[in-house]
């Protein structure tokens, strides 16, 4: 039997359910907003990747391509970040598969089965972290779609009086690995707004520290 892991939004982050749950996947499709080709990379080391390009997906991502069209274990596969992007006759294709919402969504249209996997990358708002696993039954084409969650421990976001130098330095850190600013209170557990201020304080003032950002935030 084999299977497809359909993921999409992961913004530089692999998280440990999602590479587990793709341990055994025969392919595994990326709907964009990739971030990184580390993580392309990664994924590859379990298995061939289809990929396509998000709209976050800049200069490191123009190999890869806005659309996919193509035959995988007896499916044929439409690929594309957005689903305003899709054509409108889909009936060509078994699969089809977009993302860019972060939000879950799967619906049949006749034989075709559309699918937005969500974002299991950092999470946004209070938007669930999902992905899918899709196994053919059967060598006739016939296959099903699994939602996968991933709970999430919400754990209290630090407030400015709580901020310290290193926390600081992790957001500096982060900025330049071109993390986002979603992203970088994920991986900080900085409020939001917060992290967005650290940032902006460190891009805008060339050459300023942990200690003076500290300071420009009368901490």
């Amino acid at each position: 039997m084999k299977k497809i892991g359909l993921i999409s939004d992961t913004h530089g982050l692999l998280r440990p359910e999602v590479l587990q749950a793709l341990e055994g996947c025969d392919a595994i499709l990326h709907g964009g907003d990739i971030n990184t080709q580390e993580i392309l990379d990664r994924l590859a080391q379990i298995s061939p990747v289809y990929a396509v390009r998000g709209n976050n997906d800049k200069e490191w991502a123009e190999h890869l391509p806005q659309f996919l069209d193509f035959s995988l274990f007896g499916l044929r596969v439409f690929m594309t970040h957005k689903k305003k992007d899709l054509p409108k006759d889909l009936s060509t294709w078994d699969l089809v598969l977009y993302g860019h919402s972060h939000k879950y969504e799967e619906k049949r249209e006749g034989s075709t089965f559309l699918i937005n996997p969500g974002s299991c990358g950092p999470r946004r708002f209070n938007q669930e972290i999902t992905f899918a696993l899709l196994e053919l039954l059967d060598e006739g084409g016939s296959f099903e779609a699994r939602r996968m969650d991933i709970a999430h421990a919400k754990r209290p976001e630090l407030s400015l009086e709580q901020v310290r130098t290193q926390d600081v330095e992790k957001v500096m850190r982060a900025v330049k690995k071109g993390r986002s600013v979603q992203q970088i209170a994920a991986e900080t557990g900085l409020q939001e707004a917060l992290a967005e201020q650290i940032c902006r304080l460190y891009l805008t003032h060339p050459g300023v520290d942990a200690d003076g950002i500290m300071k420009k935030m009368g901490l």
